[in-house]
């Protein structure tokens, strides 16, 4: 795309004109790429983390899933935000916005014209998404500077820890930051507690954490909407095998697994798993890595957890946020709440 410029450009350019700068953040120092899936792939049970959903392949098959009858999350969730935009925008006051896990960046436009309406004539909003698919972010911000003019998007290209310790300069007096699509329900207890530390030590007093997740209700609804009639969840699961034989010189045969998803009512959570038809071994060769898989064992790639209101208003107030303001659906199945930092 010769409109998105890289990230040798200074920042202080991103006040001179629209445009779109996306850094790709070295991680490398962190843990070596493909540590994770060896950790995983090793352990009893195996687990795989979510993030190797999201290849090109991934993150498309995803934005289907969103559109899907049986997938409420995302169109309940849309439905609050255009009801409370207004009310959110005029909450907030002037702001950055901050995205973690901005994908397709559908949701994000409701929040951008709110804040578009705070700002000063002329002011540039910037934009600030922060995703693993480098891919999914350039097609999102090339759509949204096309139908925002006064839009500057600095993307980053990493994991939500990563890029919250490398955000790029404030040009509003406050932050906005947004975590939608109940993603917060992708990590454990401990994950959430992590998390939510580290937003706290992104924002500074006056900024505010806008927070979408699913509230629990009926299982047979929340089954329905990981195991839809089309077999797109099916196939966004099994990609990830694809991606790690494409990333790691894998051989995994995808024939040889089954999608399998169901609610763990003890711990109030969806799990997703790659069942193995069969005793097999499967080797990642630029890991150095082989496993054997019995019949039947499987590899957990993905929890979502559904909450009760006041459980996560009380994690997240841990940290050092407020409540302002809640949102809920008629049906009270998902909800959105605004945190201010004190």
């Amino acid at each position: 795309m010769d409109h998105v410029q890289r990230a040798h450009f200074p920042h202080h350019q991103l006040q001179q004109q629209p445009q779109i700068i996306i850094r790709a953040l070295d991680v490398g120092a962190l843990e070596p790429d493909g540590a994770d899936a060896v950790r995983g792939l090793g352990a009893r049970p195996k687990t795989l983390p979510p993030k190797y959903f999201y290849d090109a392949q991934g993150s498309r098959l995803f934005d289907r899933i969103t559109t899907l009858p049986e997938y409420y999350l995302t169109r309940t969730e849309q439905l609050i935000l255009a009801d409370c935009a207004r009310r959110l925008g005029g909450l907030v006051g002037p702001a950055d916005l901050i995205e973690l896990g901005a994908g397709s960046a559908r949701k994000t436009r409701l929040v951008i014209d709110a804040l578009m309406a705070q700002a000063a004539l002329k002011a540039p909003l910037l934009y600030v998404p922060i995703d693993v698919s480098e891919a999914a972010l350039e097609e999102a911000a090339a759509g949204l500077v096309a139908a925002f003019p006064r839009l500057v998007v600095s993307a980053l290209v990493a994991t939500y820890e990563t890029g919250l310790a490398a955000l790029p300069p404030r040009l509003a007096p406050r932050r906005l930051m947004m975590f939608l699509g109940s993603t917060i329900g992708n990590l454990d207890p401990a994950e959430s507690e992590a998390f939510f530390a580290g937003v706290a030590r992104a924002l500074e007093p006056g900024d505010a954490l806008l927070l979408g997740f699913d509230l629990v209700k009926t299982p047979g609804v929340i089954e329905a909407a990981y195991n839809d009639a089309q077999g797109v969840t099916a196939a966004f699961n099994l990609n990830m095998l694809r991606h790690l034989n494409r990333r790691f010189d894998g051989d995994f045969d995808l024939g040889r697994f089954q999608h399998r998803a169901f609610f763990n009512a003890e711990a109030s959570q969806i799990e997703m798993h790659l069942a193995s038809a069969g005793a097999q071994f499967v080797r990642l060769r630029k890991l150095g890595f082989a496993t054997r898989f019995e019949a039947g064992e499987t590899i957990r790639t993905e929890i979502s957890r559904k909450f009760r209101f006041g459980d996560m208003a009380a994690a997240v107030e841990r940290h050092g946020f407020a409540l302002a303001e809640r949102w809920r659906d008629d049906q009270q199945w998902f909800a959105v709440a605004l945190f201010r930092r004190v």
